[in-house]
């Protein structure tokens, strides 16, 4: 059991670091938008692993694995979302923040952005389903332990999100430039559109 979870923390640390949407979402937010604003959009990326866990926990999760329909439905709802999120940046990039700070977007906007990113990619299901059951103990009750692994990953998430967000602040006066945040909205953008096209062409 020790073996298995120090195997598996290496594992998923690795996996939590390497960049990714998430990462990409964390760091444009921190630095353009606020800490805050960066603090909710992690929190909505954990949210979504959350309900994930829960899913593939309760067995649900083996529909997508098992349906082609399920599982390209739900790859290509969340490939449009990510698509429309990366236009609306390329479209319109912002030059300073006051258009946003002014706007009547409600606070919670990020934290649903966040959750929104995972629930829609049907592959953070798939990636539950194939890689936490490598690390339950035999004889162990399944559901707990993989909701176990769900939390450790969360936490781990939770720590390098602050870590990202921490390390981003040094930067964000220069990076608050208007030329500067016009760029940053618009490398989102395509990042965006990037992961879009990525997801709406893979296979499970």
């Amino acid at each position: 059991m020790t073996t298995l979870m120090i195997s598996y923390l290496i594992a998923i640390t690795l996996l939590t670091i390497t960049p990714g949407l998430d990462t990409t979402l964390i760091l444009r937010t921190a630095t353009v938008e606020s800490r805050q604003k960066a603090l909710q959009a992690a929190i909505g990326i954990n949210l979504g692993c959350l309900v994930w866990g829960l899913v593939v926990a309760c067995g649900l999760g083996a529909l997508l694995s098992s349906s082609v329909f399920a599982f390209t439905l739900l790859k290509w709802t969340g490939a449009i979302y990510l698509a429309w999120l990366g236009v609306q940046m390329l479209r319109n990039p912002r030059q300073h923040l006051g258009n946003f700070e002014q706007g009547t977007t409600p606070q919670q906007n990020w934290l649903l952005k966040g959750c929104l990113s995972n629930l829609l990619n049907p592959k953070v299901g798939i990636f539950y389903i194939s890689f936490l059951p490598q690390f339950v103990p035999n004889q162990q009750a399944a559901t707990a332990w993989i909701m176990l692994l769900v939390l450790i990953h969360i936490v781990l998430t939770l720590i390098w999100s602050a870590f990202l967000i921490i390390g981003s602040q040094p930067f964000a006066k220069y990076l608050k430039q208007p030329k500067i945040v016009q760029s940053i909205d618009r490398i989102t953008g395509t990042v965006f559109v990037l992961f879009a096209l990525k997801l709406a062409f893979s296979k499970r």
